[in-house]
């Protein structure tokens, strides 16, 4: 019953940066893995990052090296910072969180991220 609510998103040129947030409003110290999912326009739901409750990470191979996905567990919280924005980033971003991985039965409304040239 935990809801997720994303921020941060808007509008910014290629090669500036962004910093998502994701709240949650309950405890997220219980749920294993939280992720980044992202959609663009015309494409299908993509995975983005994730995180475990013990702060291991994984990227896309997409954003690896541009994007960090953390999470504070006592503000309950999740972060992806966005660095080196490109226009193909483009796209409504998505946090997730469930107890497996690749499982996630909680999910966010979104928030839109647009990358300009």
């Amino acid at each position: 019953q935990v809801q997720l609510v994303e921020s941060g998103g808007g509008l910014v040129q290629a090669g500036g940066s962004l910093r998502l947030s994701c709240a949650a409003s309950g405890s997220i110290f219980s749920i294993n893995w939280m992720a980044w999912y992202r959609q663009g326009p015309g494409k299908e739901r993509e995975w983005v990052a994730i995180i475990s409750s013990g702060g291991s990470t994984s990227y896309a191979n997409s954003v690896k090296g541009r994007f960090t996905i953390s999470r504070i567990n006592a503000e309950n919280t999740l972060h992806l910072q966005m660095n080196s924005l490109k226009p193909e980033d483009t796209a409504m971003y998505y946090c997730a969180a469930g107890f497996m991985r690749g499982k996630y039965d909680l999910w966010g409304q979104g928030t839109q991220v647009t990358v300009s040239s």
